[in-house]
């Protein structure tokens, strides 16, 4: 069954509205607020503090690593086949910068965080009891870092320092040399994936579920950076709120 849902604009004719677009309108207010949390508006500012940038990393590499094992054991799943694209995948480019931020003996050195565990623990059970509800993580995370994955680098690289690419593999795609092409083609996928308007509901609500769980994992990230840069600076950086540009957190269009 198709996802598409038919709405009746003013003029009175009906047009079909498919996952992708409810993808993106129903995870505009969650977009925003995710922008929002002071880790993000102080790192979008050039404020990037080494130790907190790093566990953000560190959970990343947990959470990507249980996404694409899960995929890849749903491969041939009829609703999850369209999107099992190893081209998107960052557990490899994690492994790069885990060993520049944590050296070479990381993976006895890295652990995930307690929301961060709590994400890798929902994936898992997501892919046991409901796969379908897994394209809501995979366009929350992957279609963000396709966005504004060069704009983060940028910061990052200015923000920390770093030379070349060093500590950056994370944002590299070189499988996709053409990102807007390769969105465009991967909204097409979501509207033709053979899912129900109900379980098109459900994904959205599991998309607004995956930016609560990342906001969270930024929350968790506060006190470091209070730390370092102190509460007045960080206070004058995260006063105001913004409308959000919904172009630089998870699922950007």
């Amino acid at each position: 069954m198709s996802n598409d849902l038919l709405t009746k604009p003013q003029d009175g004719v009906y047009e079909e509205v498919g996952l992708a677009t409810k993808l993106r309108e129903g995870t505009k207010k969650a977009h925003t607020m995710a922008e929002n949390v002071g880790f993000v508006k102080c790192f979008l500012k050039g404020v990037v503090e080494k130790e907190s940038y790093r566990k953000l990393l560190g959970n990343f590499y947990f959470i990507y690593s249980a996404l694409e094992e899960e995929f890849e054991r749903h491969r041939r799943h009829p609703v999850l086949k369209a999107l099992y694209l190893p081209e998107l995948w960052r557990k490899e480019s994690l492994e790069q910068d885990m060993a520049y931020y944590f050296g070479p003996n990381w993976r006895n050195t890295i652990a995930p965080s307690p929301v961060g565990k709590e994400y890798v623990e929902c994936i898992r059970h997501l892919s046991n009891t409901d796969p379908d509800l897994l394209v809501a993580h995979s366009y929350t995370r992957y279609l963000g870092d396709l966005s504004g994955g060069q704009i983060l680098k940028n910061i990052a690289i200015r923000a920390m320092g770093l030379e070349g690419s060093q500590g950056t593999a994370f944002y590299e795609f070189a499988e996709i040399p053409d990102a807007k092409a390769f969105k465009t083609a991967y909204r097409e996928a979501l509207d033709q994936l053979p899912v129900s308007s109900e379980k098109a509901d459900a994904i959205v609500a599991e998309a607004n579920a995956a930016f609560k769980l990342n906001m969270r994992l930024f929350n968790e990230l506060e006190g470091n950076l209070i730390k370092a840069i102190g509460v007045m600076l960080f206070n004058s950086l995260t006063r105001r709120r913004g409308a959000g540009s919904t172009e630089l957190t998870p699922a950007a269009e």
